[in-house]
Parts: C-alpha cells; structure tokens; sequence
C-alpha cells in the first residue's frame, strides 16, 4: 500500500519522540519531529507537512495548555491548509473543546492508542490534501483583492465601497494588468446581486460575425450552425452583473446596438423579433482613452456616457511604488505554498530592485516575476539574484517627460512592442504575457499600425 502524509512532530518528551519514530514511518511517507516549538515555524515553511502533531505543554512547571493553544494559533496563521492535532497528557474535555474551536482537527490524549492517533493522523492528512486541491482550482482569484496602502487605492476603494451596493453603471480604465477585472469582481461581491450570476466577456475577442449573437442571443435557423435558440450574455446575466471588458475595442456600428440595448434595456435575438427585458447591473471595462476616441469620433459619446455614470481609474503600478512590497509578499507566500517552496521574505536589495522597475505590465507583470522566482529558489529569502530581472534601460529626460505625458494609448502601444521585441514576434506569447486574447491582440497591431 502507498503511504500518504507528511507529519511533523512538536513534542519535547525523548521517550514519545523515540516511540513516534518507529511507529510514524510505517504509516506516512515523510514524518518530522522536534523537540520544540522554538523552530516550529521555521520548519513548518521549510517542510510543509499536511499535518502538525502538537504538544500542549512544553513547561515542566505549567501545564495549563496554553502553550499549545498559542503554537496552534501561529501554525493556523501561518499556514491555514495544514491540519493541527493536539497532544497532551492531560485528557481535558474542556481545553480540548477550546482548542478545536480555535481550529484543531482533533485531540490526541497520552497515553494513546496507536490505532487510534494513526486513523487520526490519516484522516486529518486527508482533510488538508483535499484542502489544498479546492484551493489550488480556485486558482489566484480565491486570495481576495489585495488594495495596498497607497492614497490612490484608498481613494478608489473608498469610491468603490460607496457605489457597490447601488445599481449604477461603472467604467474602469486603467493600464494592462492593474486589476480592472479583479476590481469588477470586488464590485460585484459587494452589491446586492452578489448571490446572482456576473457573466464577463471580453469584447476583443468576439468577431463582428458573431458580436450579436453571443451578446444578444440567437433563434434556431437563424444562420448556418444555429441548430437550437441560446440566449445571448445579456440575459445570462438577467438578475445580475455584466462586465464588459475591452469595450473600447467595439465597432463603431455595433457600438449603436449596444447602446440600444442599453438604453432599452431589452434584447433581440438574432433572427426573433420578441423582445426580452433585461435587468442587469453593468460594468465596463477598458485600457483606452474613451475621452481622446470620442473627441477623435471613434467612440459614440452618448454610449460613453451611458456606461460612465461612474469612473474608477486604477493608477498603474509604477505612481504607487509603496505598494509594490506588499504585492510582492502576497504573491510570494501564495506561490510557496502551491508550489512547496520554504521562501518567505524578500531581501532589502530584491525589494529595492522590485520598486526601481518600470512594471509596463503591471500587478500582472509582478506577479509573473515572483512565481518564477519561487519556483527556481532554493532558500528562505528570495535574493535580487532569484528575480533574475533584465537591466533597466536607461532613458533620456526627455523620454521621462514624454512617458509622464502619455496617455493610455500611448501606454499600451509602447507595451506591446516591447513585448513583441522581447517575445521575438511570438504573438502567443506577446498576447499571453500581455494577458489578452490573440483576437484582441492583432486587432490593436492593426489599431497601432505594428
């Protein structure tokens, strides 16, 4: 039979250490065992086991349990996927009920019955591989928006927590990768739809042929291929939050039926002529300078008005350096634990190299560079080494001038050609690292003339 667990031991008597030696490793595939606590976080990171067996009493002359309870409160902090057994010769029904409700799984009195603290053991190593996997398919998204301290954000989150709740249409812009769609989300879980369905769509990727039908919805026999009715996203999300990504990238000629639809708040669908109310909260979302593409005629001012009764702009990564650290070690305690990695801190000099960078893409960007430093680093604190960043290239005044004027337009085409260049015109990996769609991509090469 395969052994399955990683148990690590925290008890301070020679004797059961000994006795767990032998009887542990039969039974799970990797058991650790220290005398103390004093090393028990150290060791949690290092060699992250599913479960923790814990001593309550690590004095000779207190045995209240309060040490116990106090490392079970840390191993929870710390990492809240493993699985705490506590382990005493005290058998006190009323601190055993204290510390499962403070998160134990379960408790082990001295002396034990072998058969007993194993099927435990087993099953509370069960407990946190399935634990770890719902985690795992939740993907990024499950660790929750991460706001920063900078006086740009708190401005934003104050706006956002302010209008959540209402039923006003929002626009968000901002670079590529500072969180548009994250920030929709937090939206969405605040208002008072957040128990109905939000349906996102990026814009960009959906071809003029097929716009209609995947917003709108289409009736069987209405083209080739539609062999049975389906309701479009917009009444998907009936009931609840439409996010709109890219909407700078709608044609124009669309943009009119969009607005519309809007307007009316009714659909259509493509090859019917009964329309269908809709009751949806909308939020739209975009890179571009729709004030610049309405002046220039390319954006309906009356559909940028209708989408804008509110405007969030997340600053790019770059005007709020103070927040990059605290990203940093989010993404770096995130990516340790799904990938077995004992990093847990950045260097001074690593972080200071994380400020000194110009981020084109972003929160996006960052992240991408601490999973990779995680994954290729083999010590507690990741060194400006791990990072492996390219060197900064040097700029002229007047290129930091012209970058301080530019617009978002400007922004992204010059993200995009850095990115082609350092890609060597692989359009996957470009549209990839860009974090958007391949459809989205060439139309901005076309859009920028690259």
């Amino acid at each position: 039979m395969t052994k399955k667990g990683k148990i690590l031991v925290v008890d301070d008597n020679a004797g059961i250490r000994a006795a767990l030696k032998i009887l542990l490793p039969v039974h799970f595939a990797e058991v650790q065992i220290i005398p103390s606590p004093k090393t028990l976080l150290q060791t949690l990171r290092a060699f992250a086991p599913e479960v923790v067996l814990l001593d309550m009493n690590f004095d000779a002359e207190v045995n209240s349990g309060n040490e116990g309870l106090y490392w079970l409160g840390e191993i929870r902090r710390e990492a809240p996927e493993v699985e705490v057994v506590l382990f005493t010769a005290y058998a006190d029904i009323p601190l055993a009920v204290e510390g499962m409700r403070r998160g134990a799984y379960d408790f082990i009195s001295k002396p034990w019955n072998n058969e007993n603290l194993l099927s435990v053991l087993d099953a509370a190593a069960a407990k946190s591989r399935r634990s770890r996997g719902a985690g795992q398919r939740k993907g990024e998204a499950s660790a929750g928006i991460i706001w920063g301290s900078s006086p740009q954000m708190a401005a934003v989150r104050k706006s956002l927590e302010r209008i959540a709740g209402t039923d006003a249409n929002v626009l968000i812009t901002g670079e590529n990768g500072t969180g548009k769609d994250v920030l929709a989300r937090e939206i969405h879980r605040l208002s008072l739809r957040s128990k109905s369905p939000m349906v996102s769509v990026d814009l960009g990727s959906i071809t003029e042929t097929l716009f209609e039908s995947e917003l709108f919805g289409h009736v069987k026999g209405a083209f080739t291929d539609a062999h049975t009715d389906r309701p479009g996203l917009f009444e998907q999300a009936d009931g609840g939050t439409l996010f709109l990504d890219e909407i700078g990238n709608t044609p124009q000629h669309l943009q009119t039926k969009l607005l519309r639809v809007l307007q009316n708040r009714t659909v259509t669908r493509v090859g019917d002529v009964t329309e269908r109310p809709i009751d949806i909260r909308l939020i739209c979302a975009t890179n571009m300078d729709l004030e610049r593409m309405v002046r220039e005629g390319t954006f309906r001012e009356d559909l940028y008005y209708r989408i804008n009764t509110v405007h969030l702009v997340i600053p790019p990564l770059r005007e709020r350096r103070g927040d990059i650290g605290e990203f940093a070690r989010h993404f770096l305690k995130m990516y340790a634990a799904k990938y077995r990695r004992s990093a847990r801190d950045l260097s001074p000099e690593a972080l200071k190299a994380l400020e000194g960078r110009h981020w084109s893409g972003n929160v996006r960007e960052l992240q991408n560079c601490i999973e990779k430093a995680v994954i290729l680093s083999e010590g507690e604190v990741l060194t400006e080494e791990d990072l492996n960043l390219p060197p900064v290239r040097e700029e002229s005044a007047a290129e930091g001038n012209s970058r301080g004027l530019s617009t978002l337009m400007n922004v992204e085409e010059k993200a995009i050609r850095e990115a082609i260049e350092k890609f060597d015109g692989n359009m996957s990996l470009v549209a990839k690292n860009l974090g958007i769609s391949r459809p989205t991509l060439y139309n901005k090469l076309k859009k920028y003339n690259i």
